[in-house]
């Protein structure tokens, strides 16, 4: 680890290279700092010693290196640290944080920031929220538990409540179950989950919470409690949209919003209306029930 970010491993495949340098050269043609690189010690083998950059490259060997951080504005927002003991540490996302590093986000992520404020390199997610959901995320803390904790996902033993603001359909009859198959589009719309007709591979329990008083015709809004009963990429934003209810600062659904320039500042006026409120399940270790609440409002069920 460094700053709180692990290495990334590459192993030589076929051919042979006259040295490490002409290997990583090749490799990734795109880096154009690799003499500087390895002159530093930024580059390691097996053995977690410096590479040398000169010596000779061959097919199975492998080594370490640590990605270069992009250039990341700051989001301006805090995690709050709301439970922590020797298994878990549960924090309070904000909206437009990434809760780990992929794409343009690096350091500016849950994960990282959160390795690198109390010093456990072997942080783990044991879930994931959108980098624009704000609300509860739960971390593991000892490598030897990951598995037992994952194993509550996969088998649906974790019981997760969302809020929402969406737009408000006085004619939807409300509290619905909403049932769909769910697929990930090839292509450059692979953003956007579509539901498709086939067996239901999502399902959701949607109640209405009360009208909202912000919302003003055309488009009144409503604040909505979403249960979610399996775990599909982008499941509750998906399943809202095709109720007629995308929910409101949703840049996904029902259209992807145009990407800003990379020099444009950030906008954080809009966040996303969903709040991860709630995650309970049975620990696995210890067998004690565990239940972590989100602090959080949404700003226009506030309103």
């Amino acid at each position: 680890m460094r700053d709180g970010v692990g290495a990334s491993r590459v192993a030589v495949g076929d051919g042979r290279f006259a040295s490490l340098q002409d290997f990583l050269v090749a490799r990734f043609p795109k880096v154009h700092d690799w003499p500087r690189r390895l002159a530093r010690g930024e580059v390691i083998d097996a053995q977690g010693r410096p590479a040398d950059g000169a010596a000779p490259c061959s097919p199975g060997m492998a080594f370490w290196y640590w990605r270069e951080p992009p250039r990341e504005t700051p989001v301006p927002f805090d995690i709050d640290i709301l439970f922590q003991d020797e298994r878990l540490i549960v924090v309070d996302k904000p909206h437009f944080l990434a809760s780990v590093p992929g794409g343009r986000h690096l350091m500016e992520t849950a994960l990282v920031r959160l390795k690198q404020r109390l010093g456990l390199d072997g942080l783990v997610p044991m879930h994931r929220l959108d980098r624009e959901t704000a609300g509860v995320l739960v971390f593991i803390v000892q490598p030897a538990t990951r598995h037992a904790y994952h194993c509550v996902l996969r088998d649906r033993l974790a019981y997760k409540v969302y809020e929402a603001v969406a737009p408000w359909r006085p004619e939807l009859a409300l509290p619905l179950v909403c049932r769909s198959r769910l697929e990930e589009p090839a292509g450059r719309d692979f953003m956007q989950m579509q539901v498709v007709p086939g067996e239901p591979n999502a399902e959701t329990l949607v109640e209405l919470i009360a009208p909202v008083a912000a919302g003003s015709p055309p488009a009144p809004l409503a604040h909505y409690r979403l249960t979610p009963r399996t775990g599909r990429k982008h499941q509750l934003r998906a399943q809202m949209n095709a109720l007629g209810l995308p929910i409101a600062g949703d840049r996904i659904y029902p259209a992807l919003w145009p990407e800003p320039p990379p020099e444009a500042e950030p906008d954080y006026s809009q966040p996303l209306q969903l709040l991860a409120r709630e995650f309970a399940f049975t620990d696995p270790i210890g067998g004690e029930a565990r239940r972590f609440v989100s602090r959080r409002r949404l700003a226009l069920a506030a309103a």
